[in-house]
């Protein structure tokens, strides 16, 4: 039976891709039974499926081929879920009608597991003329309330809420208020959201030349192309988004640009699809093809590699047919392209194995090799599936042979697929791959660096006490399996101590092979000058990127967790990473007797008042909340009142940090509007709701401010800023271990991403 390389991992294992049945009983007994399930799954439309099945089963075993999360968890499972990690929606129309019709597309997409992207560039702007009702629009952020709203509702495939993108292109009339969205923390939260940038705006850049904002052929306004540059930047700088996309040249180097137009990305970015594209996804791991580690003779098996990639590529096509669909256009799509996204995790546990220092020119050189590699044995596998089964029904050989990625081939490859045709139309992507990461044995996730070497977990136990579990990289608890308690390195470095030319520069090494797109975020620091932030984007630019996103510790999506230093090591310790997890444990019990207050809200459309009574528990001689009763005497809150109750009265008693539920009322949006109370906006009754728990926790000294977390938790340090505010709790674990990688924010406790 395999062990697991650390309790994260098998926890990582039982919680999100053991399958169970519905009460919670464990059907895949071990890790073996899993990639069982999932190998006789995917060998099923093979015409030789009991070989086909061991095959993929060595591929899977040890943790070498990590499907991504949708397949490890749904693949054999015989439930309605898609395979498919992410989705393009189609366009939108500029009308009523279709929107909404896209609203409800939206919304079966996510029910069944996948995350979407959008174009709003297609919804005409705000108080343009609406012929026909004499009304001016109300423009394209309106409409993405509406679907951020509809997002919170949806619970992907019953295990967490859905992603989504959204996307606007550079030259629409909105621009600025889309890059100006997010400064507002409660505002599309459910959103990542990036600016389709073109080859014209970026030579108009650097030329610092006028830019035209226009839809459907008007002019609404110019502007110096630099200026609204410097706003995109400025934004970005402030609060992490919008991100940036070269959908110019995603456009241009497509295997399909033939018959295909790109305007918009999955959730993260990797992924640029056409409307209604679907892609699968997949990580080869990089780690696990290291030999003699830390050796003088430390190299990856290239040979290893080749045929792992090969098995992988067979895998993700039989994905294709064995997957469910939420809309038959999605099916059509896929069927049609075959497209697939394999990738790569453990890169960076990789190159500290033999001996390179991720950001140096030696580390970036063999970044491109070993993606090289993949691309080129990944292209000679589809061509043999060609052979087999037939190339992808809308290939064009002089076309796809003329695309930039075919350009870039070897000879042999190109011949290979003038004469057989290829099985997929494109192949390779890195994706995120934090929870499958962790899931291996806490390798570095996707191409990033290694976020901390080490980091204490703390367990809440039955009783009240907390255990603590170290959590080791991967390849740091390899060095210590090869040379004991030697120092490390000084080629081990970090995400904290890279500078962020040096992510650009792993960035565009991988992109040179990788045909779709990448998901990677560049740490800033803090205290970057804006000058240099903005040299980042120009660099990502240049260096051929298809996109950049950055994430600096800012006062609006928080900031990262620093990483310290255990007393208890020698004078060169490893750090460590602050952030607790709290497994759900038995509620408390409750004594006979509670204190606590009653709270009087009056919400202006309401004709009565509604009351909230808090009441407080001591546990371990501090005061923290217990249960809440809400009663008004409008009948129309009745339902929702008593479930509110009864779920927040539940998340209390299990105990822990639960302060992450004020940050979750606070932010629920009200499509028909909020309310203006005592001077300050309020989104909807939920948030005031939430406004009165958060006042009731800091008056009992639960928390110190908005979101600030535990009085007594000494772990609240942000980076290069002492007793600030720790950022965003986590909506899964509630701990404040929010980080943003691969584009997304992740929590390094539990592995929960808002697209993974």
């Amino acid at each position: 039976m395999t062990r697991f390389a650390a309790p994260i991992a098998e926890q990582v294992w039982d919680m999100k891709y053991r399958l169970k049945e519905a009460d919670g009983t464990a059907i895949d007994r071990t890790v073996e039974d899993s990639w069982r399930r999932i190998a006789r799954a995917l060998a099923a439309v093979e015409k030789d499926s009991d070989t086909w099945e061991e095959r993929f089963y060595g591929a899977l075993e040890d943790f070498q081929f990590l499907p991504a999360g949708r397949i490890t968890a749904g693949a054999g499972t015989a439930r309605k879920v898609t395979l498919f990690n992410c989705f393009v929606m189609g366009t939108i129309p500029d009308n009523m009608g279709g929107i909404f019709d896209m609203l409800k597309e939206a919304a079966l997409t996510m029910q069944q597991g996948g995350g979407i992207g959008y174009d709003f560039s297609t919804i005409r702007p705000k108080g343009a003329d609406v012929k026909g009702v004499a009304a001016d629009a109300s423009g394209p952020l309106s409409f993405m309330d509406v679907w951020d709203a509809m997002c919170r509702t949806i619970m992907s495939a019953g295990s967490r809420r859905g992603a989504m993108m959204a996307t606007m292109r550079c030259d629409h009339p909105d621009v600025e208020q889309f890059i100006a969205a997010k400064s507002d923390p409660a505002r599309l939260r459910m959103f990542n959201m990036s600016v389709l940038v073109t080859d014209p705006f970026m030579e108009a850049v650097k030329a610092d030349g006028s830019w035209d904002l226009v839809f459907d052929g008007k002019v609404y306004h110019t502007l110096q192309a630099r200026d609204l540059w410097n706003r995109i930047m400025q934004a970005t700088y402030d609060y992490a988004e919008p991100g940036v996309i070269f959908i110019d040249r995603i456009n241009q180097a497509n295997n399909l640009s033939y018959c295909e137009t790109i305007a918009a990305t999955n959730p993260c970015g990797e992924q640029p699809l056409p409307p209604y594209g679907a892609c699968l996804l997949g990580s080869v791991n990089l780690a696990r093809m290291v030999v003699s580690p830390f050796e003088d003779a430390a190299q990856l098996d290239e040979a290893k590699l080749a045929n792992l990639v090969r098995m992988a590529v067979r895998m993700m096509d039989n994905t294709v047919d064995a997957s469910n669909f939420p809309l038959e256009a999605q099916a059509r799509e896929a069927e049609a392209k075959r497209r697939i996204g394999l990738g790569v995790t453990g890169l960076a546990d990789a190159l500290l194995m033999v001996g390179l220092r991720y950001g140096s020119d030696d580390a970036a050189a063999q970044t491109e090799a070993w993606m090289r590699l993949i691309a080129r044995e990944a292209y000679l596998a589809s061509v043999d599936l060609a052979k087999e089964k037939g190339a992808f029904p809308l290939f064009d050989a002089e076309a796809y042979l003329a695309s930039g990625t075919m350009q870039a081939m070897d000879e042999d490859v190109r011949a290979a697929v003038a004469e057989h045709g290829i099985r997929n139309a494109l192949l390779t992507s890195v994706a995120p791959t934090g929870t499958i990461s962790l899931y291996a044995g806490n390798v570095s996730s996707g191409i990033e660096p290694v976020f901390a070497y080490e980091y204490t977990r703390k367990v809440l136990q039955k009783d009240g006490s907390r255990t603590e579990e170290k959590v080791t990289d991967y390849a740091v608890q390899m060095w210590r399996d090869v040379k004991g308690d030697a120092p490390l390195p000084d080629y081990f470095v970090n995400a904290q101590t890279l500078a962020p030319l040096e992510h650009v520069k792993m960035q565009a090494a991988a992109q040179k092979w990788v045909d779709s797109s990448i998901s990677k975020t560049i740490n800033c620091p803090e205290d970057i000058s804006f000058d240099d932030f903005k040299d980042v984007y120009m660099e990502a630019w240049d260096t051929g990127c298809k996109g950049c996103t950055t994430y600096r510790p800012n006062d609006v999506t928080g900031s990262v967790l620093s990483v310290e230093s255990s007393k208890e090591e020698d004078p060169a310790p490893m750090p460590t990473e602050g952030g607790d997890v709290i497994h759900l444990q038995d509620p408390l019990d409750r004594p006979q007797t509670l204190e606590g207050n009653t709270y009087k809200l009056k919400w202006p459309d309401s004709e009565h008042a509604i009351y909230l009574t808090i009441n407080d528990i001591i546990v371990g001689g501090r005061r923290r909340p217990f249960e809440v009763f809400i009663n008004s005497k409008n009948m129309e809150h009745f339902a929702w009142t008593v479930a509110l109750t009864r779920m927040i009265s539940a998340v209390f008693r299990r105990g822990g940090d639960v302060s992450f539920v004020v940050e979750e009322l606070k932010a629920v949006f009200d499509p028909r509007g909020g309310a203006w109370i005592k001077g300050k906006y309020i989104p909807s009754i939920l948030a005031a709701i939430g406004g009165v728990i958060e006042t009731h926790l800091v008056a009992t000294g639960f928390i110190e401010s908005e979101g600030a977390g535990l009085k007594t938790d000494p772990t609240a340090r942000v980076v290069g800023l002492e007793g600030a505010n720790r950022g965003k709790a986590c909506p899964s674990c509630g701990q404040y271990s929010m980080v943003m990688i691969e584009g997304c924010m992740t929590c390094s406790s539990c592995g929960h991403s808002k697209c993974g």
